[in-house]
């Protein structure tokens, strides 16, 4: 029996209660802090380990831990765990985390580059700001759980953050970057939750929206490949991320089911035709297969039918506004 059992048993009832209040006091005073925690999760890792093996997916993990590494830890983040597929970390501001985070999902598509679509590197990264108990190695608390669900309500190459974290933001272009995403169900976790996601991509250098002759516009998904054309998706995955509708049906014939691919690379995104259908990108005709730089401002205009302009969001503004509740 341990020193603290033999005082116990020595405690009537009333001594242990008041005891038990002084120490979780004490527990609070000295070890409770508010932290920004944040979760990095490999995407897809378990189909990867049975298709490629146990040393490519070890090799798949150990090149997340090595980015983290590289880019987070030197902006004054920590690693608490790597368990699984994912990596815990944590610092002592929101702002700068975010930063990081930023930083490294630039970093991850640089490194992919080089690399075969397989055996690309994706990762779904959540973070929350919340009391944590921490003794300078070990954080745990609810806190570190419900960032957890965050990071794991979020899709492929997808930076979500909660409400906490948003509102602790010290920088005005990172709240511009913020979307809410309203009404999510994190698992084991009651209610539904307000949330936002975060553009990540470089607005210098990646187009955000996509603008139709009628002015109508659309927000561009966060992937790796966006695919244009005017077939729609039949529920087997082969139609196309924006669909191409225009209202004169022979108009309509110039635009291809599927007309071309956006792939994102580490300087911005590339046009690539998948149709023998007329292509061109500011006025110069881009061949099929061919691939071509898609900065902000560009405009595309497909079959001669149909043109796109490519718009980017500026983030610089010293607005403070707020997304609407």
């Amino acid at each position: 029996m341990s020193s603290f059992e033999e005082l116990a048993e020595q405690l009537s009832m009333t001594e242990l209660i008041r005891l038990q209040d002084v120490l979780s006091r004490a527990l609070v005073r000295r070890f409770e802090k508010r932290l920004a925690l944040v979760f990095s999760d490999v995407v897809g890792s378990t189909p990867y380990f049975a298709k490629f093996g146990d040393e490519a997916g070890r090799k798949l993990q150990q090149r997340h831990t090595d980015l983290v590494t590289r880019i987070v830890l030197p902006a004054g983040g920590r690693i608490v765990d790597t368990a699984g597929d994912g990596i815990f970390l944590c610092f002592e501001d929101v702002t700068a985390a975010l930063r990081a985070l930023l930083d490294l999902l630039r970093a991850i598509i640089a490194d992919n580059e080089s690399l075969p679509v397989e055996h690309r590197l994706h990762v779904r990264v959540g973070l929350h700001f919340g009391h944590a108990l921490t003794d300078g190695t070990l954080v745990s608390g609810d806190a570190v759980n419900f960032a957890s669900r965050v990071a794991a309500s979020a899709a492929a190459d997808e930076l979500r953050i909660s409400q906490a974290a948003f509102h602790e933001l010290s920088d005005a272009e990172l709240r511009l970057r913020s979307h809410r995403v309203r009404d999510v169900q994190l698992k084991g976790v009651p209610g539904t939750h307000d949330l936002f996601t975060v553009e990540w991509l470089d607005a210098r250098d990646f187009p955000t929206r996509v603008r139709f002759e009628d002015g109508t516009e659309l927000k561009l998904p966060q992937q790796e490949v966006i695919r244009f054309g005017r077939l729609r998706d039949q529920g087997d995955g082969t139609g196309n991320d924006i669909v191409l509708a225009i209202a004169d049906p022979e108009l309509q014939s110039r635009v291809s089911r599927w007309h071309f691919e956006l792939h994102r690379r580490a300087t911005g995104f590339v046009l690539k035709p998948v149709s023998k259908s007329p292509t061109e990108i500011d006025g110069r005709a881009i061949k099929s297969g061919e691939e071509a730089p898609l900065p902000p401002g560009a405009k595309v205009k497909l079959g001669g039918a149909v043109t796109l302009e490519f718009l980017g969001d500026d983030f610089s503004t010293e607005t403070t506004l707020l997304p609407p509740r």
